[in-house]
């Protein structure tokens, strides 16, 4: 990839997960992926990468090179101009916006940097809303998630109401509740301060840890 044609990455953690079974295909496959937008401006040129189940994986790089855009593509909410990415056996290119759509109900969950919050709903209800969305609501489930992080006080308060941290708990909530092979998160930190932030990036990662979700950040 040539300098400034878009991101680079980091392996956090290289190992499979356990819960990986023999012979499984690979999660997720980015192929010599381009991106460019109107008026000729490239921004992904020839992009390729893997993401293995229960791998995490940092994207790295100035303002611009690239890191959103490559992640609205794995997330199916851009089209790519060149290139395949593959989801867990799918090509994305032949897909149309159903498809599309449906891929991202039962395979993909977002975290984004402005929370995204539906503000008519409760917390609770956010929590909930994507995991029903897919046909998948746990009740079980979605309680552990709420123990786990830190979000029983403010169940029936609206998101305007918690912190911009348990705002963004609620995010990752939401997002894990559906139980995704793959969470993407585009700067999940970035409205928050140093401390915030310390213990949301570590609740992210111990809950993909748990599930085996792959997660791409």
């Amino acid at each position: 990839m040539e300098p400034g044609t878009g991101p680079h990455w980091t392996v956090w953690n290289s190992v499979a997960h356990p819960w990986k079974k023999k012979g499984q295909i690979m999660l997720l496959t980015i192929d010599r992926v381009q991106k460019t937008y109107p008026g000729g401006r490239p921004v992904l040129r020839d992009v390729s990468l893997t993401l293995d189940h229960g791998q995490t994986l940092a994207l790295t790089g100035e303002s611009g090179s690239g890191k959103s855009t490559l992640l609205n593509l794995a997330a199916a909410l851009d089209c790519f101009d060149g290139g395949e990415i593959t989801l867990n056996g799918t090509p994305l290119s032949p897909l149309d916006d159903a498809g599309r759509a449906e891929l991202r109900r039962r395979q993909v969950s977002l975290v984004f940097q402005q929370f995204n919050l539906i503000p008519s709903l409760t917390v609770a209800q956010n929590l909930s809303f994507h995991a029903r969305l897919a046909g998948v609501e746990d009740s079980g489930w979605t309680a552990h998630l709420t123990e786990r992080l830190g979000l029983s006080d403010p169940l029936d308060r609206f998101p305007e109401n918690p912190s911009g941290g348990q705002q963004q708990r609620v995010a990752i909530g939401r997002a894990m509740a559906a139980r995704p092979k793959l969470l993407l998160a585009d700067e999940p930190t970035g409205n928050l301060d140093e401390t915030a932030s310390a213990t949301v990036l570590d609740l992210m990662l111990a809950l993909v840890a748990d599930t085996g979700a792959a997660l791409l950040l």
